[in-house]
């Protein structure tokens, strides 16, 4: 179903290579016949390396604009440069989060502390509102803005601690800033994707043990493919889920929905969560 997204403007935050869910959801769209936008760390080996990826998908002139999410400022200037370029948007995709590695690991949960759980807080979840709030002006005829969680959000994973919170935080953004954007036509929603190896992920303890154990006793018998989730990005930027906000939706080959996880016979995997 080619050009679900003609016409379509939007922004993505933030690209880090060709291997980031932000990636792969940017070039569905952008084959899709979107126009796209795109923020970064306002770090100079970070532009670097978005305009190699964006190189790598066909992009080779991309509007790029620096945002620190921590900063309103800048924020505020990302929007006002978005809204010189393009007038309105009508998506905005937040693919970022950031919580401090030495605190992703098995056991270190209650030693966060108060600076490392409010920094994990206000990049991961807090971000989701300031980027909303600059994106809904741009977006006067209705639009669509998602966001990345996971299943640490609403489970224990063994590693995720601090950023399982975040997560947790994200998501009850999500439904909190459907309800205040749906009046203004803006749906919000996330994808809960399942355990991929992306540069973000590379940062949890047990990442190997943990796509094994994925792979063994999701519904599907298979880990997610990162562009399942890009494809299902798509799904909420485009009118078909004109119906569908402040939801949480799964894209992890079913894993989520299993109760009692047993490994097959043939496997010495343990089970980590």
């Amino acid at each position: 179903m080619p050009g679900l997204l003609d016409g379509k403007k939007g922004l993505v935050l933030n690209i880090a290579n060709d291997r980031s869910i932000a990636w792969h959801i940017a070039n569905n769209a952008i084959k899709h016949g979107a126009t796209c936008g795109f923020g970064y760390l306002p770090l100079e080996k970070m532009e670097r390396r978005v305009r190699k990826s964006l190189e790598e998908m066909g992009v080779n002139d991309p509007w790029l604009q620096p945002c620190d999410v921590g900063s309103d400022e800048s924020i505020a200037a990302f929007f006002k440069a978005a809204g010189e370029k393009y007038g309105t948007i009508d998506f905005l995709v937040h693919s970022l989060a950031f919580a401090n590695k030495d605190y992703l690991a098995v056991g270190k949960f209650l030693s966060t502390p108060r600076d490392v759980f409010k920094q994990a807080l206000d990049i991961s979840a807090y971000s989701l509102i300031a980027l909303a709030r600059g994106a809904a002006p741009l977006m006067p005829n209705g639009g669509s803005i998602i966001a990345l969680t996971y299943l640490g959000a609403n489970q224990v994973i063994p590693g995720y601690n601090v950023m399982g919170v975040a997560k947790a935080a994200l998501e009850a953004s999500v439904r909190y800033l459907a309800v205040d954007l749906g009046k203004a036509g803006i749906r919000v929603n996330a994808i809960s994707a399942g355990a991929i190896k992306t540069l973000a992920a590379s940062g949890i303890s047990g990442l190997r043990d943990m796509l094994h154990w994925q792979e063994a006793n999701a519904a599907l018998r298979r880990n997610v493919d990162i562009d399942d989730v890009g494809k299902a990005g798509l799904y909420l930027l485009s009118d078909l889920s004109s119906g569908v906000t402040g939801e949480i939706h799964y894209v992890d080959a079913g894993f989520n929905v299993v109760g009692m996880k047993l490994m097959d016979e043939s496997s010495e995997t343990p089970p980590i969560a």
